[in-house]
Formats: structure tokens, C-alpha cells, sequence
């Protein structure tokens, strides 16, 4: 039986409790990573012993945010805690054998699945690291700039600079606290936001050539073949949020990218505007998330996928 905590019972149990290890999902965003650097950075400057389990699945975009807090493996009697973990199969096979001893679970998808004695889940913060910054606060810890900057980089990247849905005024004042401990604002929002690759501008033309519209316009079906990401040379930095591309596109309120992993899975994500559900239709596949932003795995061929996500789309509408 999983117990749900508020966010001071959640502080009371880390105030009680040492040596923590921290894991974050596999293909690695933002969230995920700058959540985990801030929790490893603000217990530790509370006196505790922390470290963040190497994720090798983490790019060079956001490999800089862990360095210094990582342990390749466990090294003793560990609280294990995740953060921005919604599932047991969001955690990277490295990680699985630690399912069992996983005590805490801190998370924000509102389709979570519990799976852990103790959660702390609000579907209504902008991002994990914002319920963790709350925490801490709890704890009596002071934001610095290193903590700054994970923290940002968290919150920026969940709410799409502040432009998503999910952006709350509490997200705001979150990143106003950023600024105000000396992080950098401008550099992260520069990297993160505003610069794409030659490589992601060919993705990105590709997508533009080969979207399947439906609904009038409304939905947008992107299948992108491994073979294309491979010609133009696209890394996982190159194509984090790639997903969001096609739902630029005007018009177009739910819009569905499909990727071929390396495994053979399709890997979709769906990002859709209010009034619209992207949870709904990746829950039809055993997959889930946000009504903004959800995710899914297939094991079937490209084409496949797009007919069966296309179908789901319609479905529900």
C-alpha cells in the first residue's frame, strides 16, 4: 500500500532519514535532470550525504548539471528516491533491479502509476522540480546558484520556457527565485530555447514534408524514420522536444510524433492544447503523462503506429 504525502510530511521524512540515492528516467529531459541536481545540491547543503545514480542515458546538453553528484552504482545502505518518475518502465534498465528498495517517490504526471511505499504527486505543479524546490524550502535550505540553475532548467524545459499550459504562477515566482539566487538565466534560455542545430533544422524539414493532417487541420500525425534522425545526423540533444515541432504548426491542437528506437519500439509523444488530451490517447496504449504532453511505446512497425495513433486521435475527439 503507497502512501501519499504532503509536501511537509515529505520533508520530515528526508529530514529524518540519510545517505540517498537519486534516480531519474530513462531518455533523460530537463525535468528529470535538473530536479535530481537540485535535490542531491539541497540535501547536501543540509548536512546529508546524497549522490545521483549515473544515468546513461543522459546527453552532453544536461551532463554538466550532475557533474560532481554521481555514483555508478549503489554504494551501501541508500534511501533510494526518484524524481519525475511517473512508472516503474520509465526507469532505465540499469536501474531496475533497485524497483524493490525505491522508498520515495517525487513526481507531477498526473497519470502516474504508484509503486513505491511513500509518493509525493501533484498533477498541478509545472514540474517536478517545482515540488521539490518546495520541499527543500521545508527543510530550511537557502537556494544557491548551482541550485538555481537546476532548478531552473527544470521548470523552464517542463513549461516550454513558460509558454505551456502548465505554466503556474507558482512556476513563475519558482523562476523569479532563480534569478534572484544569481542563476543565468539568459545563458540556459540561449542554449535550451534558442539555437537549433543543422541537424535538427533537417528533422524539423522533414516533419514540415511528411505530416499527416486530420480533422481539418486539427491533428497532425509526424512519423519520422531512424534512417532520416541518421542522415542528418541528429543526436538526443539535437531532438529533445521534437515533439512539440508539429504543434507549432497553425491550426493544429494535438499533434503526435512517432520515433523507431533502438530496440525496435515505436516511441510516440503527443503534445496537445487545452481542450485536447494527450494522456487519453497515449493511455490507450499503456503510456500516459499530461492532457498537454504524454508519451506511449509500440512494438510495431512505423506505419503502424501512425494509423493506430491517428485512429486513437479520432477516437477522441
Amino acid at each position: 500500500m503507497t502512501k501519499r504525502l504532503t509536501r511537509t510530511e515529505a520533508a520530515g521524512y528526508l529530514g529524518v532519514q540519510d545517505n540517498f540515492l537519486i534516480l531519474s528516467h530513462c531518455r533523460p529531459d530537463g525535468d528529470t535532470i535538473g530536479t535530481a541536481a537540485l535535490l542531491c545540491r539541497g540535501l547536501r547543503s543540509l548536512g546529508k550525504t546524497a549522490h545521483i545514480l549515473k544515468n546513461p542515458e543522459i546527453t552532453e546538453k544536461y551532463a554538466h548539471l550532475h557533474a560532481g553528484l554521481t555514483v555508478d552504482a549503489p554504494v551501501g545502505c541508500e534511501t533510494i528516491l526518484t524524481v519525475d518518475v511517473a512508472a516503474p518502465n520509465m526507469l532505465p534498465d540499469k536501474f531496475r533491479p533497485l524497483l524493490e528498495r525505491i522508498a520515495l517517490r517525487i513526481d507531477h504526471h498526473a497519470t502516474a502509476a504508484s509503486f513505491t511505499p511513500l509518493e509525493l504527486v501533484d498533477p498541478g505543479a509545472g514540474a517536478c522540480g517545482e515540488i521539490v524546490y518546495d520541499v527543500l524550502l521545508e527543510m530550511g535550505f537557502r537556494l544557491d546558484k548551482a541550485m538555481a540553475e537546476a532548478l531552473y532548467t527544470a521548470v523552464s524545459t517542463d513549461t516550454g520556457c513558460f509558454r505551456y499550459a502548465n505554466t503556474t504562477a507558482h512556476s513563475l515566482r519558482t523562476a523569479a527565485d532563480c534569478a534572484q539566487a544569481g542563476g543565468d538565466l539568459f545563458a540556459i534560455n540561449q542554449t535550451l530555447f534558442d539555437t537549433n542545430s543543422f541537424a535538427r533544422l533537417k528533422v524539423q524539414s522533414y516533419l514540415v514534408e511528411h505530416a499527416r493532417f486530420y480533422r481539418d487541420g486539427a491533428f497532425a500525425v509526424c512519423p519520422l524514420p531512424r534512417a532520416v534522425e541518421q542522415e542528418a545526423g541528429a543526436t538526443e540533444d539535437d531532438l529533445e522536444n521534437i515533439s512539440g515541432f508539429p504543434r507549432s504548426i497553425q491550426g493544429v491542437k494535438m499533434a503526435a510524433t512517432l520515433r523507431e528506437a533502438k530496440d525496435g519500439q515505436i516511441k510516440i509523444s503527443v503534445r496537445a492544447v487545452p481542450g485536447y488530451d494527450a494522456g487519453a490517447v497515449c493511455a490507450r496504449f499503456g503510456g500516459g503523462g499530461h492532457k498537454g504532453a504524454a508519451g506511449a511505446s509500440l512494438a510495431m512497425s512505423l506505419e503502424e503506429a501512425a494509423l493506430a495513433v491517428a485512429e486513437a486521435m479520432e477516437a477522441l475527439a
